[in-house]
């Protein structure tokens, strides 16, 4: 594999006051790692920002570089689940604070994908843009049921609600997914991306659209123009 190269970026949009998401990026050059976590925060006007800061610190801290990367990050998960919830004991206004999370451990052509919530990874590549992750929400069971079609599921009024997240409850399972990589680009995101761009715009703008390197701040900007209702933040995975 070529080198690696990472991106990320967050803005607040133009209706929140507070950014509540929250994101961390590394490379390790000597094991030849890279890490990519997006967190979006919930709960109380502060508990958000907290709960999505000390979840992207504690899994980035607790991260072990191992030979079985599915338990690393689990273990990681599980950290960051746990330090939500010390930090919101004895303070009843964090007691409902929470955050999704999703990841990216790349190491050569291996890559584990790991998600809580409805933030969401995606490949890029020659076959188009796809999902990656499997959202853990409402409307998302809806669909699996028939009950929604993908395209109703975007403008559902409840789309917001998910059925998983780190600090509720004492543990927490992530869904990992293990691909070899072998083509293609990885984005992270918070729903704040995907409810204001589109699909085709993510990949021409990935593919397509100039320099690599400029391609977040040209999705932030296509969110902006949309309104950007909520926290838009991103992390773009690249091979050189």
């Amino acid at each position: 594999m070529n080198q690696m190269n990472v991106w990320g970026m967050t803005d607040i949009g133009l209706v929140r006051k507070e950014n509540q998401d929250a994101y961390v990026t590394a490379q390790h050059t000597a094991s030849g790692r890279t890490v990519g976590v997006v967190c979006d925060g919930m709960g109380g006007v502060a508990g958000g920002s907290i709960a999505s800061s000390v979840a992207v610190e504690t899994y980035i801290r607790t991260l072990s570089d191992s030979d079985h990367p599915d338990q690393a990050v689990r273990a990681a998960v599980m950290a960051a689940n746990s330090a939500i919830r010390q930090r919101a004991a004895g303070h009843p206004e964090l007691r409902s604070m929470g955050t999704t999370l999703v990841s990216a451990l790349v190491k050569g052509d291996r890559v584990l994908i790991s998600n809580v919530g409805d933030s969401r990874a995606y490949l890029a590549g020659a076959q188009g843009l796809r999902q990656i992750s499997r959202d853990h929400s409402l409307v998302e069971d809806m669909v699996e049921k028939g009950d929604l079609t993908p395209g109703q599921a975007r403008s559902h009024p409840r789309r917001n609600l998910i059925t998983r997240a780190l600090g509720p409850d004492p543990a927490v399972e992530a869904d990992d997914f293990a691909i070899q990589w072998k083509a293609g680009d990885f984005l992270l995101c918070s729903d704040g991306l995907v409810n204001t761009v589109t699909d085709q715009e993510i990949m021409f703008e990935i593919l397509h659209n100039g320099q690599p390197e400029n391609c977040l701040q040209r999705l932030m900007a296509i969110s902006k123009q949309r309104g950007a209702p909520d926290n838009v933040t991103a992390i773009l995975l690249m091979n050189d």
